[in-house]
């Protein structure tokens, strides 16, 4: 039986502050929200108590955490249906993040 990954695994990489603060720093591109775009990389290549943490970092540098992609989601939006997300989705809604 094959199941549909909707996150595939981070291994051997260490994420210590500086690492996870790497995250918030990202080359801009005409047309994607910039907040949204950091806060989707940040999920996609962290595990969740790293996520937890970066979503700190985002939060204390004065991104905007119900930042929306070109669809008008936002991320707590785009990632209620994945089935791995509960602990990501935690991080966002105790940051502020609104559904």
């Amino acid at each position: 039986m094959s199941l549909k990954k909707d996150k595939q695994k981070v291994l051997g990489e260490v994420f210590d502050d500086q690492r996870v603060k790497s995250f918030l720093e990202i080359n801009e591109r005409e047309g994607i929200n910039t907040d949204y775009a950091l806060l989707e990389r940040a999920y996609r290549g962290m595990k969740a108590e790293n996520f937890s943490t970066f979503v700190g970092f985002f939060v204390e540098a004065g991104h905007d955490i119900n930042a929306t992609n070109t669809q008008g989601l936002n991320l707590l939006n785009v990632i209620a249906e994945h089935t791995t997300s509960d602990d990501y989705r935690s991080a966002l809604v105790a940051a502020g993040a609104r559904g």
